[in-house]
């Protein structure tokens, strides 16, 4: 048994259990949009990948179970994976204070949490997102990552790596059927393999900066670089703005733009985001 934080994490059969899991509900952050590894099973856990790693995660009120994993694996992945440290309860009364609409979205949703990705894997996959729908994203990842990824010791694949990436044409990504985007997949993965592209840098880069150094790559804008730094590179001040969220913005939050909504605007983002996908007759 051990601790991290205030979250006990022991060994059971096949797996771990962390108890102590507060402000997490697998619904609503697994399939809100930020991931698209992650698929619901008919017990309601979850099954994916991440860090190439293959798990099933389910939550039992404040205990989270998550099979083929260790405690290890708790300390080193997942605990900052689900952004364990972070104490969403005293975020979400704080931003509740800015607008009276977001504090009902807020307490609409409690149990989203900003999961921290692999920053290249969330950088593709948002490029994929471009003018496109969750279930047809999670094809082309899954497409992409059995061609391209190494498959891991249960049968699945991680997602594949820039390196891997950058020997490829966009032709070679035919088969994934993303159509134009393949042209902006290859770019990313060269740019980032060379180092012409720093992801990592881009934690602690002013956030302009940041958002500057990703729209070197070809087909990145201000969405597609907003949502990287939010869900691969924690930088939660970000605001991405996608079609839900200028009609959520225009109707509920008149006048208002992202930095309007603080230094958490990234966790506002995603309990307006989810509120207003769940509330499509507030746009009617």
């Amino acid at each position: 048994m051990k601790t991290v934080s205030d979250i006990i994490c022991s060994e059971i059969k096949g797996g771990i259990k962390a108890q102590g899991v507060k402000d997490l509900n697998l619904s609503q952050t697994l399939d809100c949009g930020q991931s698209f590894r992650w698929t619901e099973l008919d017990d309601g856990s979850f099954k994916g990948v991440a860090f190439g790693r293959c798990v099933t995660v389910r939550l039992d009120g404040t205990n989270l179970y998550i099979y083929n994993a260790t405690p290890a694996d708790f300390e080193n992945i997942w605990y900052d994976y689900f952004d364990l440290a972070l104490n969403y309860g005293k975020i979400r009364e704080e931003i509740s204070k800015i607008h009276p609409v977001l504090s009902e979205a807020a307490h609409y949703a409690p149990g989203i949490r900003i999961l921290r990705q692999e920053p290249y894997e969330a950088l593709c996959t948002f490029i994929i997102s471009q003018n496109n729908n969750i279930k047809r994203i999670k094809g082309i990842v899954q497409r992409l990552c059995e061609s391209f990824g190494e498959q891991t010791s249960d049968g699945e694949f991680a997602f594949p790596t820039a390196e891997k990436m950058a020997q490829l044409s966009p032709d070679d990504l035919a088969p994934l059927r993303a159509g134009f985007r393949n042209r902006y997949l290859i770019d990313a993965a060269r740019k980032v393999a060379n180092g012409e592209v720093e992801l990592e840098k881009c934690r602690t880069l002013d956030y302009d900066e940041a958002r500057r150094e990703l729209m070197k790559i070809t087909g990145v804008g201000t969405k597609v670089a907003d949502c990287t730094l939010l869900f691969g590179l924690h930088r939660i001040e970000a605001f991405p703005m996608d079609v839900w969220m200028k009609r959520a913005t225009a109707k509920l939050f008149p006048g208002m733009t992202g930095e309007d909504f603080g230094k958490y605007a990234g966790i506002a983002q995603q309990y307006i985001f989810h509120y207003s996908r769940m509330h499509p007759e507030l746009f009617e």
